[in-house]
């Protein structure tokens, strides 16, 4: 047998291995999909976005506050604590963003076997104004959440064409992307957001995914800050392991730079109040890469940094985070 028959007899095999092992995930992973949204199954309701689904939780009264979670997450992130200290000064509504918890991709995006893209911020940021719209929120504080952060930035890029009532009066910062960053992504987005890394490695990783595991990376995504306790059972974290969820969150991270880049061009144009709270320790989203940035083109951009702080400064300082948005809302004149 010569050597370029044995290459293909190899090949073959490692083909047919492949294909009986995505096969068997695929089973695993349906299985541990039905079980997960039966456990889990949505706590607000929906709205229709050109035949598109959108889920969100609306609670409290007065001046409308919009929170929008960050990447690999559900808007449980602030069901979790932040809502309520909320309610009773604003109404307040949290959605699950596109790829997200219960809500679908944005209309744009045709999540086929080849999609490599993900839901662009200023798809996602249409898709949720338009669901804004239809439950009647009007001028709201949007605030959002790492990757949520940026949305909340395209949100607001969208009214400096648009006038209409679901524009933001103003924007609120938790530790967000706002800024194009040096150098490229990580290679385990880049591989997982391919085809191959989609369809056959996801299934692959979210079936051999333990409560263990999970705990472990959202402790590191706290760092050096404490996870308060009883956070990921509250946050559902299994709804992320869909193998669909994580090839949305993959793909979202993935091709957002480009993105980015382009809004960051219609920045200096925008004059409404922001206000940013950011660890000075976050090493996920850094200070000096987004909003120290943010604020030299922005002139309405009030950066507050937060010393040793991580990631994730509305679950680890919460006032600070309420605060935020007290000041936003005031300059904005909405209390």
């Amino acid at each position: 047998m010569t050597w370029r028959a044995l290459a293909l007899k190899a090949l073959t095999f490692t083909t047919l291995a492949i294909g009986a092992a995505a096969v068997l995930t695929g089973c695993v992973s349906s299985s541990r999909v039905a079980k997960t949204e039966a456990d889990h199954p949505p706590i607000g309701q929906f709205v229709d976005v050109e035949g598109r689904k959108v889920h969100y939780v609306q609670d409290g009264t007065g001046p409308h506050v919009v929170l929008l979670h960050g990447a690999g997450g559900n808007l449980k992130d602030f069901t979790f604590d932040l809502m309520g200290r909320l309610t009773e000064d604003y109404t307040v509504t949290v959605f699950d963003r596109p790829g997200h918890g219960y809500t679908d991709h944005v209309p744009q995006l045709d999540p086929g076997f080849f999609t490599t893209e993900g839901d662009s911020p200023q798809d996602q940021a249409a898709m949720l104004r338009a669901a804004a719209a239809q439950i009647g929120i009007e001028s709201p504080v949007v605030a959002g959440h790492s990757f949520g952060g940026i949305v909340a930035m395209a949100w607001a890029n969208h009214g400096l064409d648009v006038d209409a009532p679901e524009n933001a009066a103003a924007v609120v910062s938790f530790a967000g992307v706002s800024m194009p960053w040096p150098g490229d992504l990580d290679t385990y987005y880049t591989f997982n957001s391919g085809v191959f890394g989609g369809r056959v490695v996801i299934p692959v990783l979210t079936s051999l995914a333990t409560d263990k595991g999970v705990a472990e990376t959202v402790t590191g995504i706290f760092a050096p800050d404490p996870m308060p306790a009883g956070y990921v059972a509250h946050i559902s974290a299994d709804l992320i392991l869909r193998p669909a969820s994580f090839r949305a969150n993959v793909r979202q991270v993935n091709s957002s730079r480009p993105h980015v880049v382009e809004m960051a061009k219609r920045y200096p144009e925008l004059t409404l109040p922001i206000e940013v709270i950011h660890g000075t320790a976050d090493t996920t989203v850094p200070i000096t890469v987004h909003p120290m940035e943010l604020r030299k083109i922005v002139p309405s951009v009030n950066l507050v940094p937060l010393e040793g702080t991580g990631h994730m400064p509305h679950l680890v300082v919460p006032e600070a985070a309420v605060d935020a948005i007290n000041r936003a809302a005031s300059r904005a004149g909405l209390r």
